[in-house]
């Protein structure tokens, strides 16, 4: 298996407007880069996992953050634009997609080359996620321009976290194209 994609909460409760943890327009802007990671990614036989979000109704994260995501509802739904790409979702409770999931069971089966991980928000689900791939010696890319969060001073603290505290490779999923 050469890769993994972990998309992490790409889901319409982060990422269209008018619900309670949307991350903003500046977010929306990273769909594209995700999207044609999966699309390399997929066309070299690459395993895709989608990382959900999904509460119940009483979680106590949500003393933490107001309610959102909660299991059936419209927000934990994968963007529109994404749910088109072939993928299994794995739905978490916390911030690391690995948290009471079976995602460490799947990627040993697998022996993925290297882990990609893209998504939303950069400094919590993202950050964690990755801390856990990395604690658990997998190799993982972060793409920047594949990743975002509410704050912008967050979103560089936690990428340059990522890079030389964890030890995950930053890399650009769509480079600017030379004139």
């Amino acid at each position: 298996m050469p890769n993994v994609v972990l998309v992490v909460d790409m889901l319409r409760g982060f990422l269209e407007e008018g619900h309670n943890l949307y991350c903003g327009d500046d977010a929306r802007k990273i769909i594209p880069s995700v999207q044609a990671i999966l699309e390399r990614e997929l066309a070299e036989g690459s395993k895709v996992f989608y990382i959900c979000d999904t509460h119940l109704p009483d979680d106590l994260e949500f003393q933490i953050f107001p309610v959102h995501c909660v299991e059936g509802t419209v927000e934990s739904e994968i963007i529109p634009e994404l749910s088109a790409y072939t993928g299994e979702r794995i739905n978490k409770q916390r911030y690391s997609g690995f948290y009471n999931t079976d995602l460490d069971k799947q990627l040993r089966e697998l022996d993925p080359e290297k882990i990609i991980v893209c998504g939303v928000c950069t400094d919590i689900c993202v950050l964690h996620t990755t801390a856990d791939a990395r604690n658990r010696d997998y190799t993982v890319e972060v793409p920047s321009d594949a990743v975002a969060t509410f704050d912008p001073n967050a979103h560089v603290w936690a990428l340059q976290h990522m890079e030389r505290i964890l030890g995950a490779k930053l890399v650009i999923a769509r480079p600017i194209a030379s004139a």
